[in-house]
């Protein structure tokens, strides 16, 4: 339940908002709308989607697991049972495997960036949301293959390391899609600009 001082806050933020696009402020318009977005995503939104995404990931990286025979899926319950030999280790997708921060991350900065219209906003939006869903199902699995393969003393550098930076790794080719080269190719310098094909 949302309670008075966030909706306060809200109303607060949606009138700084508007005075800084009146008044052309447009670093501060970003900055602002940016990380007010995010915070109130994670107060209001993350409650009520993270269960559902901490299901759909562990169900779509159960079917690789199954298809791969790697892995079992228990998805009802966020569990991933990777079996070898004698050794056996579950993992649980958490809050943090979610990925529910960094899609809130994302769609904070897209929707405040200056240089989509509304129409490409909502389409880059479900672009989006679906690559990074996609790069942490390919990660959870990565991790389960490599636990599979080289057995439980594995999981923390596989965590930690290798699929941390196959998903970072991902997130910056986004970024440089979504924000990075509509930012070089749209803009305008002067006279001269870059053609938007």
């Amino acid at each position: 339940m949302i309670n008075w001082f966030v909706i306060l806050l809200f109303i607060i933020w949606i009138y700084v908002l508007f005075t800084m696009k009146r008044a052309k402020m447009g670093v501060w318009y970003f900055l602002c709308g940016s990380v007010g977005m995010f915070v109130f995503g994670m107060i209001v939104l993350e409650p009520l989607i993270v269960n559902p995404l901490q299901k759909a990931v562990s169900a779509v990286a159960g079917l690789l697991g199954e298809v791969t025979g790697v892995y079992d899926s228990y998805f009802q319950q966020g569990i991933l049972f990777i079996k070898r030999g004698t050794e056996s280790l579950s993992l649980y997708i958490d809050f943090e495997c979610s990925g529910v921060i960094e899609m809130l991350a994302f769609l904070s900065l897209l929707w405040f960036f200056p240089v989509y219209e509304i129409y490409e906003r909502a389409v880059v939006s479900i672009v989006g949301v679906f690559t990074i869903f996609a790069a942490n199902v390919i990660r959870i699995f990565l991790i389960c293959l490599l636990i599979y393969l080289f057995g439980n003393q594995i999981y923390f550098f596989a965590h930690t390391v290798i699929a941390r930076i196959f998903f970072y790794g991902c997130s910056v080719i986004l970024y440089f899609y979504v924000f990075t080269k509509p930012q070089i190719v749209r803009q305008k310098v002067g006279a001269f600009h870059y053609d938007r094909n």
